[in-house]
C-alpha cells in the first residue's frame, strides 16, 4: 500500500509540474505577441489546464499529505517529503495570490460551463475587487501571470525532485 502511495504522489506531482511547466516554456513566444494575440490566446488555457491542475495539483498534494502521515516521523524521507509538500502548498498559494486574480480578468465575458464559472469567480482571499480597471497595463497583468508560471513550475520541480528522493530505494536517502 505503501509502494502505492508513493508512486501516486510522484505521479500526481509530476503533473502539477508538467503543466506549470508547459506554461513557462511559453513565455519566451508569449511574450513576442502583440495585445490583441496574447489576450486571445489567454482563454484556451481553460477547460484543460484548469482540469489537470485540480488532479495534479490537488491530488498532488492530498497523496504527498498521506505519505508524509505513512512516513517515519523524524526520518531524512519524513523531512524530504515535509519540504516537498510545503513546495506544493506554496505553488499552489502561487496560484491563488498572482495568477488566479488575472485569470479572472483573462476570462472575464467569456462563457464557460457553471463549474468553471464558480471555479473563476472563487476568491479564497476576499479582495474586494477584481483586477480589471479599464486603463489598466496589459502588459503588467501579462507578466505577472507568465512569470507567476515560472515560480509555480520551479516550485513543483523542487517538489518532485524531494518526492523522487525520498521513495527510491536506491534514492540518495533511505529509510
Amino acid at each position: 500500500m505503501l509502494h502505492a502511495l508513493q508512486v501516486l504522489s510522484v505521479l500526481l506531482v509530476a503533473i502539477a509540474m508538467a503543466l506549470s511547466l508547459a506554461h513557462a516554456l511559453e513565455l519566451p513566444g508569449k511574450l513576442r505577441l502583440p495585445r490583441a494575440a496574447y489576450i486571445a490566446a489567454q482563454p484556451m488555457y481553460y477547460p484543460g489546464f484548469t482540469i489537470g491542475g485540480a488532479i495534479g495539483e490537488l491530488g498532488g498534494i492530498v497523496a504527498t499529505l498521506l505519505l508524509l502521515v505513512a512516513t517515519p516521523s523524524g526520518s531524512a524521507n519524513f523531512w524530504l517529503i515535509f519540504v516537498a509538500l510545503m513546495a506544493l502548498l506554496a505553488m499552489h498559494a502561487v496560484y491563488w495570490v498572482l495568477t488566479h486574480p488575472v485569470n479572472r480578468f483573462w476570462l472575464r465575458g467569456q462563457r464557460i460551463a457553471r463549474a468553471g464559472d464558480s471555479f473563476f469567480t472563487f476568491d479564497p482571499i476576499g479582495r474586494k475587487r477584481a483586477i480589471g480597471h479599464p486603463r489598466i497595463n496589459w502588459t503588467a497583468l501579462r507578466d505577472r501571470w507568465e512569470y507567476s508560471h515560472v515560480v509555480r513550475a520551479a516550485l513543483a520541480f523542487v517538489a518532485l525532485v524531494l518526492l523522487l528522493i525520498a521513495v527510491t530505494d536506491r534514492g540518495l536517502v533511505t529509510i
